[in-house]
């Protein structure tokens, strides 16, 4: 296929500084919220608390390491506004979250909102996929988009279902045996179990892009190395 146009590669270029603009934007106001409130339980008397923002804190490197890793392989020309939409309402849903620290009822029912928007962010960016498919201009191109995507289903149908079932079950767990996991702090262990989810996820997505990162630039140097149309 041939490469991309002088125009078109500026295109690209603008298009992923936008991407990568507002990636910042956003996960600096939920850094900013997370932040705010983790000031309101450093204290000893707060300290069941604590785990909260070490699990807020993950979230914020998982949503920031994965939009990286998708401008990296995905974003080109045109800007796609619907996906841009669903950063926006995931950072809203973060904020929301990182208010709830001292809160593990709603701390665990708002997560659970925010693995939905995820989980159709996830769903929505298949369009996005199969477009690079499409654009595919050699063989390293074509073995990116089938780990991409391979990845792509991977999250779909089970890693941020699982993470929604997990926040699912920890509001169940908290609301019909109280006594247990806030009376007596039992939540603690949820918010354990799920900050051992986040890290574990984040390693993952740390390996995944080592794995991209020498196809990434093979398929730069395939989709700029041939004729312009």
């Amino acid at each position: 296929m041939n490469a991309p146009s002088d125009s078109r590669r500026e295109l690209d270029a603008m298009v992923v500084e936008i991407e990568l603009t507002l990636t910042s934007i956003v996960q600096g106001v939920a850094l900013y919220f997370l932040i705010d409130n983790a000031r309101t339980v450093l204290s000893i008397q707060q300290s069941a608390f604590w785990l909260y923002i070490v699990a807020g804190l993950l979230i914020i490197l998982i949503f920031w390491s994965r939009s990286v890793v998708h401008t990296l392989t995905l974003i080109r020309w045109p800007l796609e506004f619907g996906h841009n939409f669903f950063y926006i309402a995931c950072a809203l849903g973060e904020s929301l979250l990182f208010t709830r620290l001292s809160n593990p009822r709603a701390w665990f029912a708002i997560g659970t909102l925010y693995a939905v928007i995820v989980w159709l962010l996830f769903i929505y960016d298949l369009r996005l996929i199969r477009a690079r498919e499409r654009d595919s201009a050699g063989e390293a191109s074509d073995r990116l988009y089938a780990l991409v995507i391979r990845d792509q289903r991977l999250n779909i149908g089970a890693l941020v279902p699982a993470l929604f079932l997990l926040n699912l079950a920890c509001v169940i767990f908290i609301r019909t045996w109280p006594e247990v996991f806030t009376a007596r702090n039992g939540h603690v262990w949820l918010v354990a179990v799920q900050l051992l989810a986040l890290g574990i996820y984040l390693l993952y997505v740390l390996r995944f892009f080592r794995t991209l990162a020498p196809l990434i630039s093979r398929a730069r140097q395939e989709w700029h190395s041939g004729s312009n149309p």
